[in-house]
């Protein structure tokens, strides 16, 4: 530290604030900076280190400040008091030449700490959940002055800043205070233009300089730039007031829930590689899932992230969505849109991990803040990324604060949560030695569990009918369970389980699926045991695995039956279901989310067809309750027969509340079966309602025209029975003949 200035051969004696505010250091600007009282009078001192020259407005007039230092601190000294906030007149420019500009603002530090010691109470209690409405940056008017009060936790730095063009970018002129012990550091900057570029400077404890985006910021600069942005003002009207209520009152548990998962850089693009905006993507995408039939859409994470090919799962903006496609209003439009369509809006939520990229969460204030200090913890080695200290208050604020902000800004319809299997066990993908055990000294990772468990009963509570959904990949019981009971408190799990025997099975070629037929039978051994959802999801397309018309075994036509009969397989099976983009017109080669699907394949008959199909039984799920409304418990299944590994065929009821019914029967292999016997649990007619092979979608069109009369002969422990004609590899639904006819499609949720 110098001790002393020497100016005009006079040694000047230095305040050790004044020499830490020049050199970065100041810890608490308020104790140097702003308006104060001293012994023989009123003081006011500003800090503008590219101004010739400074006035105060005093009584209704300006007067000059005295420069009392060269670097750019002025003071002011009168018996008269300021009145608060006061005004300043500041005149910028090169002290060599005569050119300037002059403005007028108010002082930053002319204004009170704004943030209440109940909201810093909560968040150091891990219980603000709706933190993005204190920290970060926030339009505001104090004293009726507007401006942005910005806020950001960083409790290990020695000073933190807020910096910008807007002066520019120096570290020294917006220097924040602290609220004691909380660690939550605040500034109000008065008269700031809305749509700034900002960052926070921190000093840490070292003395290193960290440069860092603000990470409760709602808006961010286009990649590959990471500064965050002030608020635009820009509010939208919402639209969806009906669609709200219905969701409230809205029985999930028996609905039909049919999602079309996507990634919005890749489903489609401009001509020229561009990606399209939230509001074109409302235009074109909300029309396709409604002729399509699906009831939501799950969008892959659009919170804002550096590198496009993580297709969103490295998040650094919790709480924006990416600048990618548009503002936070676009996406309110994107939202509202689909809600008045008649379309719930899921949004992959990603609290598993974070990217170690410099500018945002790691290391945030020099030291492992939202991550865990030992990599043992603290690393996810398979993606080289962070695992969030789930054990600490301010970061379970931090993410409680990020789902309840989708959920209430956006409307958001339900949260798949990422990779839940990770945050449960301690020694995920680790081997002995590599991972710490819990205080009992098992595995399972005690924090993340109690996180999950608020995190879903603050959903339920807060937002009726808003689901969440685990990518849970274990046998973790009871993920979709209520918390009361010990569970996880999810309202439904993805069935990996399904999902993996069931393309495994469909990989084999059909004249060995004989010998793997309990890959189609083992899941009712534990269909009940959580609320599952079906799903043939993005991550098993890509990375060399193949589409799933890639998968499929034989020639080209049997490529495509094998995809109908999968989807056949899955819209008839117990549980809900997921697509991703390009399965339902078959796509020939894996995912690339760096272009659009090969919508041009649409005009050949094959692909067509297999849209087609799928179409029609996303239709025929909606609207036929026996194929939804008992998905979670065992009433709503019966096999007729699940023993017939010689033929690959298997045949199951599927139940209403009611007790209407219809039958499945599914030919796994590309022998048509004639004169095919099955028990039916009712002695009369039946009609042929959906079949994967009729020539409408590229099928053989083999199958069963007109009534399926009942034959009298008890089968299968069943009192009647019927003879049918079963298509190669197909599947056929039989419904009891009547007026339990197919309906046209609503918008109810």
């Amino acid at each position: 530290m110098r001790p002393h200035l020497m100016k005009s051969g006079a040694a000047i004696q230095i305040n050790p604030l004044l020499e830490a505010l020049l050199a970065g250091r100041l810890h608490d600007p308020f104790a140097y900076l702003g308006a104060r009282m001293e012994h023989d009078g009123n003081l006011v001192r500003v800090f503008y280190p590219r101004a010739k020259n400074v006035w105060i407005n005093i009584a209704g007039g300006f007067e000059p400040m005295a420069r009392a230092h060269p670097d750019g601190i002025f003071e002011w000294r009168g018996a008269t008091q300021p009145l608060m906030p006061y005004v300043l007149r500041v005149a910028e420019g090169s002290t060599t030449t005569p050119d300037e500009t002059t403005y007028e603002t108010y002082d930053a530090y002319a204004f009170l700490p704004q943030i209440s010691d109940h909201d810093l109470y909560l968040f150091n209690e891990g219980h603000l959940r709706q933190a993005y409405r204190t920290l970060g940056s926030h339009a505001v008017e104090i004293t009726g002055v507007a401006g942005v009060l910005f806020s950001v936790w960083a409790p290990n730095a020695v000073r933190v800043s807020v910096v910008g063009s807007f002066n520019g970018w120096d570290g020294r002129v917006h220097p924040m205070a602290v609220h004691g012990s909380s660690g939550v550091w605040e500034l109000f900057i008065p008269g700031l233009p809305q749509d700034s570029l900002y960052k926070y400077e921190i000093r840490n404890r070292s003395g290193g300089i960290l440069l860092k985006t603000d990470p409760y910021s709602t808006r961010y600069e286009l990649r590959p730039n990471s500064a965050a942005r002030t608020p635009d003002g820009h509010e939208m009207a919402w639209e969806d007031a009906g669609w709200m209520a219905n969701r409230a009152a809205w029985d999930w548990l028996q609905a039909p829930l049919n999602i079309y998962e996507i990634h919005a850089g890749s489903w489609k693009r401009h001509p020229d590689g561009r990606f399209y905006c939230y509001r074109e993507l409302a235009h074109h995408l909300i029309p396709y899932v409604r002729e399509m039939g699906y009831t939501h859409i799950e969008l892959l994470p659009i919170s804002e992230h550096p590198l496009d090919e993580s297709w969103g799962y490295q998040t650094t903006g919790y709480f924006a969505p990416t600048s990618r496609h548009g503002s936070p209003a676009d996406f309110k439009f994107f939202v509202d849109a689909c809600h008045r369509a008649g379309i719930g809006v899921i949004l992959d939520w990603v609290p598993a991990h974070f990217p170690r990229d410099t500018f945002a969460l790691s290391r945030f204030d020099g030291t492992a803040l939202y991550e865990h200090e030992d990599p043992r913890k603290g690393l996810h080695q398979d993606w080289g990324t962070y695992i969030f200290n789930f054990g600490r208050n301010e970061v379970k604020s931090f993410l409680l604060s990020s789902a309840h902000y989708w959920l209430s800004e956006f409307h958001i319809d339900g949260l798949r949560v990422d990779a839940v299997a990770s945050m449960l066990y301690l020694d995920y993908s680790r081997n002995p030695g590599e991972w710490l055990p819990n205080k009992y000294g098992g595995r399972e990772n005690l924090e993340a569990i109690a996180f999950l468990r608020e995190l879903n009963i603050m959903v339920h509570d807060e937002f009726p009918g808003a689901l969440t959904l685990a990518e849970e990949s274990t046998s973790w019981p009871g993920v979709s369970r209520p918390v009361y009971i010990g569970g996880l408190g999810f309202s439904m799990k993805w069935n990996m389980g399904w999902m993996n025997d069931t393309l495994s099975y469909m990989l084999e070629d059909p004249i060995h699926r004989r010998f793997h037929h309990d890959q189609l039978t083992f899941g009712q051994l534990y269909a009940y045991t959580e609320n599952f959802v079906l799903p043939l999801s993005h991550d098993e397309i890509v990375h060399g695995k193949g589409s799933l018309l890639g998968k499929m075994p034989g020639d080209a036509w049997q490529k495509f039956a094998n995809v109908r009969l999968l989807f056949t397989y899955q819209m008839t099976y117990p549980g809900k279901k997921l697509n991703f983009m390009g399965n339902e017109f078959a796509q020939g080669r894996e995912w690339n989310a760096g272009r659009e699907l090969d919508w041009d394949q649409l005009k050949y008959a094959q692909h067509r067809g297999v849209q087609a199909a799928l179409r029609d039984l996303n239709h025929l799920y909606r609207n036929v309750p026996a194929l939804y409304q008992l998905d979670f418990l065992s009433q709503g299944f019966a096999w007729i027969d699940c023993h017939d590994a010689d033929n690959s065929v298997i045949s199951y009821q599927r139940r209403a509340c009611d007790g209407s019914f219809v039958l499945v029967i599914l030919n796994f292999t590309p022998v048509p079966r004639i004169g095919y016997r099955i028990g039916v649990p009712a002695g009369r007619s039946y009609h042929e309602i959906f079949n994967s092979d009729s020539a409408y979608y590229g099928g053989s069109n083999l199958g069963n025209m007109g009534y399926i009369p009942a034959t009298g002969r008890p089968w299968m422990g069943l009192p009647d029975s019927v003879v049918i004609t079963l298509p190669p590899l197909a599947g056929i639904i039989l419904s009891l003949d009547g007026p339990r006819s197919v309906t046209v499609l609503t918008d109810e949720i």
